[in-house]
């Protein structure tokens, strides 16, 4: 049995955003007990993590390790089409997933204890976020 949805997300600019209920609804909805959810965000300046979902400093340390790592603006940067967060949130996406595959147990999204799933945004304007989500399995 293949199930597929689109889910869109509004953000408001560069952070981490919880998507867990999202995924897990579009899980239960599928009606498939046993088998493999996997998520594709369609976009080259954010991401998808699988993260802590207990401690926000968690991804909040995340988030000052990247900026560290990857500074917005850097003059090594020939892509400067959008502005100074853009070359450096195609480098973040590309470091990071764009895509998860999770488990499904029993009709429900099979994450362990601390686990969320997270739409990572790169880039510090809002913007409108896709996402395909691919159900399969019985």
């Amino acid at each position: 049995m293949l199930f597929q949805k689109k889910l869109r997300f509004s953000t408001t600019g560069r952070g981490t955003y919880n998507i867990t209920k999202q995924i897990t609804e579009t899980i239960e909805k599928s009606g498939i007990k046993a088998g493999i959810c996997h998520i594709f965000i369609q976009h080259t300046s954010a991401s998808l993590i699988l993260c802590e979902n207990a401690d926000k400093n968690v991804l909040d340390d995340l988030d000052s390790y990247m900026t560290k790592l990857v500074k917005d603006g850097d003059s090594m940067y020939k892509h400067k089409d959008e502005g100074p967060d853009d070359m450096s949130a195609h480098i973040r996406t590309v470091l990071t997933q764009s895509s998860l595959s999770i488990p499904i147990h029993k009709g429900k999204c099979d994450l362990g204890l601390w686990q969320g799933v997270f739409l990572w945004e790169h880039r510090t304007s809002a913007f409108k976020r896709n996402i395909a989500v691919t159900i399969m399995g019985e």
